[in-house]
């Protein structure tokens, strides 16, 4: 039987998922979880045979999860997907090492193909990302700056555009405030933005967070 996980924060999704799988007799699920933190401390434990895995979730993005995943647990398959994406966020998923990458909107047949085909191994892609595939194939010029940030920085850049306050951002992640501050400075430097809405914004358009917070801290 092959395991399977299930970490997306939509529960209205994640239980259709969850039902989808019955369909597959040599599947069982082995979790299902709505926040990213919680979901990749229950995948080291697990060690499944495949995730289905959301690329915008609070606290750990699926992106990170994926980076995480093939570090720790190399066998496990994974089928991303989201509401939308952009050549940014695919050329990230490719060089992550995603088996499928499929849109949300496809709709559940096209979910089910997606993970017959990554179950085993195999890869998959949703009509709108391989039209996205073929664009990069055709154009290879690329914005890196998020790979050039480290985890860690993608961490704090995470809780930053969800709207934490440095103190908060220190606690989370069992850091000094100094070195959270420090972190923050050098994203906003590496990355040439100046403050947090720019931080934000910037994490909305590469796929982190699905949308900017009711209130932003407004510290400095």
């Amino acid at each position: 039987m092959k395991r399977v996980v299930i970490i997306e924060d939509e529960t209205m999704l994640r239980d259709l998922l969850a039902e989808l799988l019955k369909s597959f007799p040599l599947c069982t699920l082995a979790g299902t979880y709505g926040d990213g933190l919680e979901g990749w401390k229950a995948l080291q434990k697990i060690k499944p045979d495949m995730v289905l895995l959301d690329i915008k979730l609070p606290s750990l993005n699926g992106l990170d999860i994926l980076r995480r995943l093939r570090e720790q647990v190399p066998n496990c398959n994974v089928l991303l997907f989201s509401a939308y994406f952009t050549t940014g966020m695919v050329r990230q998923a490719l060089k992550a090492g995603a088996n499928g990458i499929i849109e949300k909107t496809a709709g559940l047949p096209e979910m089910e193909k997606a993970i017959r085909a990554v179950v085993d191994g195999g890869t998959y892609l949703g009509p709108g990302v391989a039209d996205m595939v073929r664009r990069i194939m055709i154009d290879p010029d690329k914005d890196d700056s998020l790979e050039n940030l480290s985890e860690r920085e993608r961490e704090v850049l995470q809780y930053v555009a969800e709207g934490y306050s440095t103190k908060e951002i220190a606690v989370k992640l069992s850091i000094s405030v100094k070195t959270a501050e420090t972190h923050r400075s050098n994203l906003m430097t590496k990355l040439n933005l100046h403050g947090i809405a720019g931080l934000t914004r910037y994490a909305i358009e590469h796929g982190l967070i699905k949308s900017a917070p009711p209130t932003l801290s407004t510290e400095g």
